[in-house]
């Protein structure tokens, strides 16, 4: 299977390493929201027991970077994603697998415009992770540009 007939999750897999580590589960990823899950495992969990910081901000980084791949893939060509800046909240232990839900700031729209201007568009992704239950654990913001390739 080449890089085109991939999915996005099987893409990430292979050319990320952290997520085949975390074992990262792509449950969805298309332009508008991209759902992410981290499984609970013992050797990534912290001293109360739940996932490990370092673990739930891979979960949501890369939950954000399905999203863009999503929406702005077909960019690819003539312009790389960077992730400029991320902020994290923890609000609630984070018990047993988690869940990443990412979506755009901006209309994909919106930023392929500004890149067709030759502007470096920077836009924000959202992510919330919540439990089991439905508790939101973190809250996330990555923001992401379109560096145009020289």
């Amino acid at each position: 299977m080449n890089a085109d007939q991939m999915s996005i999750g099987e893409l990430l897999a292979a050319t990320v390493p952290m997520v085949r580590t975390l074992n990262l589960e792509y449950l969805e990823t298309t332009p508008e929201r991209a759902v992410l899950a981290l499984p609970d495992q013992e050797e990534y969990r912290n001293h109360v027991g739940g996932p490990h910081a370092g673990a739930m901000f891979t979960l949501g980084e890369s939950a954000s970077g399905a999203i863009v791949l999503a929406a702005f893939g077909d960019q690819l060509a003539r312009a790389v994603p960077l992730p400029v800046d991320a902020r994290i909240a923890f609000k609630k232990i984070a018990l047993g697998p988690v869940r990443a839900t990412a979506t755009l700031g901006r209309p994909a729209a919106e930023v392929v415009a500004e890149l067709d201007e030759g502007k470096r568009p920077e836009f924000p992704v959202t992510v919330e992770i919540q439990r089991e239950d439905g508790a939101v654990t973190t809250e996330m913001t990555v923001v992401w540009t379109l560096r145009p390739n020289n």
